[in-house]
């Protein structure tokens, strides 16, 4: 059996010290509302709620997908399976580009839209803070006390920060939302349920964090028939055509990316103009100001697992990368931020 053993940061935030067996308080409001190119102002999905109601959905012919795009060439994919948008018409269809006719399918119950979809032979490992989060284990614990010993460092909980990323996404209602690097669907699932975007996309690279908010998914009939599909994809790789996308959430991310610039220059590429960005992490504080037990134990792990920064530099890195009207608000080591395409 796979073990992990892990210690609390003075973020709050848990670190691991050993792993083995894995491969793993104004409202601020931005410019003007703008409307989704392609989509209308709201889509309602047709959603199959229950296996044998999945069953009688018409499968559609082969068709150019509108939205998802190859991650090596970013060309069109053609879909074929049942119609609609949801956690059992995305999972159940296969989608195949229609330049370098490479295959993408769904593998236990998400769209796997990654380089290496479907490798045999090869296999890939990232950074350890990218495989902690592939353990079952992290995967497992994650919405069950992991995310909520981040109140420790300012996070103000799930709850509230949602009402806060909904006044920086007012602009973006009724349009298309990609919630990177979802963990397990915390937010993901309230944005879908929420009723205020066409279609929800809740996007992770890890395999077993998707599997949990699978079966998260599937204790809540209202998610399971939203507008919510589960794909699997490189923040630094993304599978949507540029210019597609309204709004992009990384909630408690840029912290694990290995490479942030990366991953935001790719997020500017895929929202539209007028796009909004919001995200979260924690901010780099002075390590004197820790408890001594977790200087003497955590500091070496933390160094080589997570990137903090500080305000002004998430700032400069999200305007290098071409956004506009950056603004944020902080509690403690707390940080949200937003900003929009040009």
């Amino acid at each position: 059996m796979a073990t992990c053993s892990v210690s609390l940061n003075q973020h709050g935030v848990l670190i691991p010290i050993q792993l083995k067996e894995f491969t793993l308080n104004s409202r601020i409001s931005v410019p003007t509302r703008f409307s989704s190119n392609g989509f209308p102002s709201r889509i309602t999905a047709t959603a199959a709620v229950a296996v044998e109601q999945e069953l009688r959905t018409p499968v559609q012919d082969a068709t150019e997908d509108k939205l998802f795009a190859c991650p090596i060439c970013y060309e069109p994919l053609i879909r074929k399976g049942p119609s609609g948008f949801n956690v059992p018409a995305i999972y159940r269809s296969g989608f195949k580009c229609r330049k370098c006719n490479k295959s993408y399918s769904s593998k236990n119950l998400y769209l796997d839209l990654t380089v290496t979809s479907g490798t045999k032979e090869y296999n890939e490992s990232k950074p350890t803070r990218t495989e902690l989060f592939r353990s079952p284990v992290v995967s497992f614990l994650y919405e069950r006390g992991w995310r909520q010993a981040f109140n420790q460092s300012g996070f103000p909980g799930a709850d509230e920060e949602l009402n806060m990323a909904q006044e920086y996404f007012k602009v973006a209602e009724g349009g298309v939302l990609v919630d990177v690097s979802c963990g397990s669907g915390l937010f993901s699932r309230k944005f879908a349920k929420s009723g205020v975007y066409s279609r929800v996309i809740a996007l992770d690279f890890s395999e077993n964090m998707l599997r949990q908010c699978y079966d998260f998914v599937k204790a809540d009939e209202s998610v399971l028939s939203s507008n919510l599909a589960l794909v699997r994809a490189d923040v630094s790789r993304l599978p949507f055509f540029s210019g597609s996308v309204d709004a992009v959430h990384a909630g408690a991310a840029l912290h694990c990316w290995p490479s942030p610039s990366n991953a935001i220059a790719e997020i500017n590429r895929i929202l539209r103009s007028g796009g909004v960005f919001v995200g979260t992490t924690f901010l780099r504080v002075n390590p004197s100001t820790a408890p001594a037990i977790l200087r003497a134990l955590g500091q070496s792990a933390l160094r080589t697992t997570y990137t903090f920064f500080t305000q002004e530099e998430i700032e400069d890195l999200v305007t290098t990368c071409g956004f506009v009207n950056y603004t944020s608000k902080v509690q403690g080591s707390f940080i949200m931020f937003s900003a929009q395409k040009r």
